[in-house]
């Protein structure tokens, strides 16, 4: 008969078990960790995603001032003080004093400006806003420049407006802010739309 050292074989009783549970222990903190990332990206894909609707949404509300300002209506120029009365204003106005920094800078909705809702816009302020909704209504600010550069009485005149324009996604944290340049072309000879 063969003798077998007893002593090696009790001191490997358990080391198997110790292992498979420093195992189990690491393999669960790679799941728990993964999980948790998956969580996060799914909060950055949503805050993503309610980025490009408030840009989206100011996009449009500019493009409809700059629509509005070609349609013929830039002929006025008046200091606009805060708050414009939105609900007398058809679609817009020019104002001769520039929007004001802080109101630019401003997390909440504007008191300067002229809110556009485009007809399919679901607008709801509140905690228990839908998907499909905006938090506060998109607006715009139009304020006169002057002439543009290289208008003369001879030839078509330009005239340069900045337009302002924000929105919001579904939440008032997500506010996009856009700004344009834009000229208005005019045959008319009046230099100057504020006479």
């Amino acid at each position: 008969m063969i003798a077998r050292p007893v002593r090696s074989h009790r001191l490997q009783c358990g080391m198997v078990l110790i292992t498979s549970l420093l195992l189990l222990v690491v393999v669960t903190l790679l799941a728990v960790s993964m999980f948790r990332s998956f969580g996060i990206d799914e909060k950055i894909a949503g805050n993503i995603r309610d980025k490009q609707r408030a840009t989206a949404a100011a996009e449009s509300a500019e493009q409809y001032a700059e629509w509005w300002l070609v349609q013929g209506n830039n002929t006025t120029g008046t200091p606009c003080v805060p708050p414009l009365a939105a609900a007398s204003l058809v679609g817009g106005v020019v104002c001769s004093n520039p929007i004001s920094a802080a109101t630019l800078a401003a997390s909440t909705q504007w008191t300067t400006g002229v809110n556009y809702v485009p007809p399919s816009m679901n607008v709801e302020s509140g905690l228990n806003v839908a998907m499909s909704t905006y938090y506060y209504k998109p607006a715009f600010y139009i304020n006169y420049l002057g002439i543009a550069p290289g208008s003369s009485a001879n030839n078509s005149i330009g005239y340069v407006y900045q337009i302002d324009a924000v929105a919001y996604g579904g939440t008032p944290d997500t506010v996009s802010v856009v700004e344009s340049t834009y000229v208005v072309q005019s045959s008319t000879k009046n230099l100057d739309p504020q006479q």
